[in-house]
C-alpha cells in the first residue's frame, strides 16, 4: 500500500485555481454525469469559478459524436437545473466546452483520440487533468492503465473515484492497488458527496470555531448520538447493484461512518489537507470491534415489503434498512453509544445528526407543570440544511412555572438567502484546486471495511445456518420494530423530525 502522506509542519497555502484544466468524465452519458456532474460544472462555470480555459470530455461506449453529446447535455441541464437558474449564454458556453469520445476500457482502439484531444491544446504542459471514474469499480484499474500507457498521467493529474470502492476489505484493497499503480495517493480523490453538504462542513465550524460547545462535547455531558439517513424512495434503477450491495455496504460503510467521524474526531491542529483525515482515521480505528454476539444484539437489518419483487429476486436476503449501535473507545467518548440507521421506503426523507445531552442532574422546579427534557442539538443535513438546539423554557404567564421544550433554529435558506452550491459543485472545485480535505483517504476506506466486515460475516452465517432473513417492514413506515427495540433496551428512543 502506498505510504500515507504526512501532515506538514505548518498550514498549507490556499489552493490556487489552475489556468488550464481538462475534466474527463468516464461514464459521461451515465445517470451520475447527466444528473449531478454536468449540472454542477454548469453552475460553477456560470459563476465564473472554473479555470478560464477548461474543457469537459465525456467518455462512454455510447455511439454518439460531440454534437449528439451536446444535445444530450442540453436536455439534461433543462431537466436537472431549475428553470430560473438556466441562463442561455451560460448554457451555450458550457456546451461549447464539451467533447465526446466513444471508448472501451478493455479495447485499445480509439484511445489515441483522447491522447490527441488532451495533448494538442494550448497550455497542455500546464493543464490540470481531472479523470472522473463514474463507471463500475471493475473498470477503475483498466481505465487508469490506459491513461498511463498513453502518457496522460503526470504530477498535475487527479483521479476521482466514485463508490462503491469494493464490496469488502479484500476487493477494496484490490481496487486501491490497481489505481495506486498509476496515481500516487495524493492524486486520488475518493468522493463522498455527503461530505460536500453545507451542513456537514458547518459541523466542523460549529465545533471548532465556537467555544460554548467544545467543553460539552464528551462523555461527561453527552448521553448518546444518533445519525439517521432516511429515504422515502426505493431502489429504482439501481436494483441490480443494490441487491448485491445492500444498505450496510451502500450507506453505512461510507456515508454514515464518515458523519460519525466528523462528530467524534478530536480537534485538529488546523483544518487542512491531511489533519482532518488523520483525526477521522483515529476515530475509525477506535471503533469497538463487534463480536458475533455484539452483532446479534446491536444490529438490525430489515427489508421493505415488496422489495424482492421490485428487483426481480423474491428470495433475496438483501437488507434495505440497517440500524446499529457503535462505540468509540477513546478518552472522549468511552461509554457513549452512537446509534446509526438508514433505510429506504421510510415514512420521511431526512438526513440528520442528533447529539443528545444528559438530563439535568437535579430537579430544580419540583412544583412546576411539565418537565425538563434533555437538550438536543439537531444537525440537519437534508433536505432542509440547518441546525436546531432544543432547550427547556418557561412558558409565559402568571400562576406558577410551566415548562415547555422550545428550539433555537438556524435555517441556512433563511440565514443565507443566496443560492447554496450543491455538494458536487463544492467537491469538484476542491478536486480542480487539489484540496483533498473532504475526500476519503485509502486508510480510511480500509479501516471502515475492517469494522464493517464482521457484521457482514455474521449476517451471512445466520442466513446460511438459520435461513434468517431481514425483518420485513411496511413501505412508508418508520422501519422494522427491532430498530425501536435496539434503543428501547437502553431506555432511549429515536429522535424523529417532528419531535
Amino acid at each position: 500500500m502506498p505510504p500515507t502522506p504526512t501532515t506538514p509542519d505548518s498550514p498549507p497555502a490556499a489552493a490556487v485555481l489552475p489556468a488550464y484544466c481538462d475534466f474527463t468524465v468516464f461514464g459521461g452519458t451515465g445517470d451520475l454525469a447527466l444528473r449531478k456532474l454536468l449540472p454542477a460544472l454548469y453552475h460553477r462555470d456560470r459563476e465564473g469559478q472554473l479555470p478560464p480555459d477548461h474543457r469537459i470530455v465525456g467518455v462512454s461506449r455510447s455511439p454518439i459524436d460531440t454534437a449528439g453529446y451536446r444535445d444530450l447535455v442540453r436536455t439534461a441541464l433543462a431537466t436537472h437545473v431549475p428553470a430560473e437558474e438556466l441562463e442561455p449564454a451560460a448554457v451555450e458556453r458550457l456546451l461549447a466546452r464539451l467533447h465526446h469520445l466513444e471508448l472501451d476500457a478493455h479495447v485499445p482502439d480509439g484511445w489515441h483520440e483522447l491522447h490527441g484531444l488532451l495533448k494538442d491544446r494550448p497550455g497542455a504542459d500546464e493543464a490540470v487533468r481531472v479523470y472522473y471514474l463514474a463507471v463500475a469499480p471493475g473498470l477503475f484499474g483498466p481505465t487508469c492503465e490506459r491513461l498511463d500507457e498513453l502518457g496522460l498521467v503526470d504530477e498535475r493529474s487527479r483521479v476521482v473515484m466514485e463508490k462503491p470502492i469494493g464490496h469488502d476489505l479484500a476487493s477494496a484493497r484490490a481496487v486501491n492497488d490497481a489505481v495506486g499503480r498509476v496515481f500516487a495517493e495524493h492524486q486520488v480523490f475518493r468522493i463522498d458527496h455527503y461530505l460536500g453538504k453545507e451542513s456537514v462542513q458547518n459541523l466542523l465550524v460549529t465545533r471548532f470555531a465556537n467555544t460554548f460547545l467544545e467543553p460539552l462535547w464528551n462523555s461527561r455531558w453527552v448521553d448518546h448520538v444518533q445519525i439517521t439517513v432516511a429515504e422515502t424512495v426505493g431502489v429504482g434503477k439501481r436494483g441490480p447493484y443494490y441487491d448485491h450491495a445492500g444498505a450496510l455496504r451502500d450507506m453505512v460503510q461510507n456515508h454514515l461512518l464518515q458523519l460519525l467521524c466528523l462528530v467524534a474526531m478530536e480537534p485538529p491542529t488546523y483544518v487542512g489537507r491531511e489533519t482532518v483525515r488523520d483525526e477521522k482515521l483515529k476515530v475509525l480505528q477506535a471503533l469497538k470491534p463487534l463480536t458475533p454476539a455484539d452483532v446479534d444484539r446491536d444490529t438490525v437489518r430489515g427489508a421493505y415489503e415488496g422489495y424482492g419483487e421490485e428487483v426481480g429476486h423474491p428470495g433475496t436476503r438483501t437488507e434495505t434498512f440497517v440500524a446499529l449501535k457503535a462505540e468509540v473507545q477513546n478518552w472522549r467518548w468511552a461509554g457513549v453509544p452512537f446509534y446509526l440507521r438508514t433505510g429506504k421506503r421510510l415514512d420521511h426523507r431526512a438526513s440528520e445528526i442528533v447529539v443528545v445531552f444528559k438530563e439535568p442532574p437535579h430537579a430544580m422546579f419540583p412544583q412546576s407543570e411539565g418537565s425538563t427534557t434533555a437538550n438536543r442539538l439537531h444537525i440537519l443535513v437534508q433536505p432542509d440544511e440547518g441546525m436546531k438546539l432544543h432547550l427547556t423554557a418557561k412558558e409565559p404567564g402568571p400562576g406558577g412555572i410551566r415548562l415547555r421544550p422550545v428550539s433555537l433554529d438556524l435555517s441556512y435558506a433563511t440565514a443565507f438567502p443566496q443560492r447554496s452550491p450543491d455538494a458536487y459543485e463544492r467537491l469538484l472545485m476542491d478536486v480542480v484546486r487539489g484540496n483533498p480535505t473532504l475526500f476519503m483517504r485509502r486508510d480510511e476506506v480500509e479501516a471502515a471495511w475492517t469494522w464493517v466486515e464482521p457484521i457482514l460475516a455474521r449476517w451471512a452465517q445466520r442466513s446460511a445456518e438459520l435461513e434468517e432473513r431481514p425483518e420485513p417492514y411496511p413501505a412508508g413506515s418508520s422501519g422494522p420494530t427491532a430498530a425501536a427495540d435496539l434503543l428501547g433496551r437502553d431506555g432511549r428512543t429515536w429522535q424523529e423530525p417532528d419531535q
